[in-house]
Order: C-alpha cells, then structure tokens, then sequence
C-alpha cells in the first residue's frame, strides 16, 4: 500500500479532537489504535463518509509500522477465494474506513489515558 497523504473524514477528525483531550495523546497514535481495534472486527465494507478532515502524511499516521499495517489489511479485506486482489487506491480507502470505525470505537471506549492503555493491552 502506497500513500503520501491521506485525510480522514471530518467526524474521526472531531472524535480525535475530544480523544486526545481525554487522553493526551497525539492524533497519529490514536489513528494507529483505531487501525488495530477496527482490523480486529474484521472487514470495513462501509466506505468513511467523507475526505473533509484532518491529513496525515504517511510516515505520521503509520510510521516504521506502514508494512505491517499494509500486511494486516491485506489479510483482512482480500477475499481468499481467489479475487483479484485490492487496488492500492482501493486499500487506502479501506485504511480510511478502519480509521473512522476505529476511532468511534475508541470514543466510546478511551475515557481516559488508563482506559487507552487497557485497550492497548488487552
């Protein structure tokens, strides 16, 4: 998955605002939580609902992790009944959807610091 830039939509970019007061966490590590909380529900087949948010460059949203965040969802969004696989276009868009069901999870769920670190552990 290749990517320069990439901009969340514009409800993820308001819930990471009110997180990151919550919690004291920056918004690129919030993005990186909500990534793995969402890949572990499974596949994001509701696209996010807009690009009108917050933009991120690569290296920031997901930085020395960026293979393996790729390898992840890849493994969970390609069908393994031998369908072509993704688009790069196609996996950006997905990596948007787990960000924004990512981050309604972590809304709901991060009340706090202690809170973010159980999830984190758990």
């Amino acid at each position: 998955m290749r990517y320069n830039k990439l901009r969340i939509s514009t409800e993820a970019t308001s819930k990471l605002r009110s997180i990151r007061q919550r919690t004291g966490v920056t918004p690129n590590l919030l993005c990186r939580t909500a990534i793995m909380l969402s890949l572990e529900e499974g596949s994001a087949i509701a696209p996010a609902p807009d690009e009108g948010g917050q933009e991120f460059n690569a290296y920031t949203l997901t930085g020395e992790y960026t293979g393996l965040i790729s390898a992840l969802l890849r493994f969970v969004e390609e069908d393994e009944g031998g369908a072509s696989p993704l688009s790069n276009d196609d996996l950006v868009a997905r990596l948007r959807a787990h960000i924004h069901r990512g981050v309604g999870t972590l809304s709901v769920r991060a009340k706090s610091a202690a809170d973010l670190g159980r999830l984190v552990l758990a």
